[in-house]
């Protein structure tokens, strides 16, 4: 009798085939790997929160840099007028108004959309990094 062929006196063994789970199905469409380590509060989900954290922090540090610098100049801009002219002449109220409504209020303003994109930048960036995009 051959090697190939079973003896009568013991069965041939069953063949089986293992086979995982389909690669495709491994994750559910949506589901990326940062979502859940964010969502169960793993070392590595707390790692990303702490980069997001500290991108607006230092979106806010900058903004409110900018704004103090600007507002902190304002008492040294204000008083030039009274160095430069003799106690006779009108006051310097029209220079102020005009500095704060001309010159103040729309950088103020520029200061705080430039920090609003930012911290939306910061915000999509974050989240395709949470979706795997």
């Amino acid at each position: 009798m051959s090697a190939d062929q079973p003896s009568p006196d013991r069965p041939q063994p069953r063949r089986e085939t293992v086979t995982g789970v389909p690669r495709s199905a491994r994750r559910p469409p949506g589901h990326a790997p940062a979502r859940s380590e964010i969502t169960e509060q793993t070392t590595l989900g707390a790692t990303y929160v702490r980069s997001l954290m500290r991108s607006q922090l230092r979106t806010a540090l900058t903004s409110l840099g900018a704004l103090t610098l600007l507002v902190g100049s304002l008492p040294l801009l204000f008083a030039l007028p009274e160095v430069f002219t003799a106690s006779d002449l009108p006051s310097p109220a029209p220079f102020v108004w005009a500095t704060l409504g001309v010159g103040v209020y729309p950088v103020m303003w520029l200061i705080a959309r430039w920090y609003v994109r930012r911290a939306e930048r910061n915000e999509r960036a974050f989240s395709r990094l949470v979706e795997g995009r």
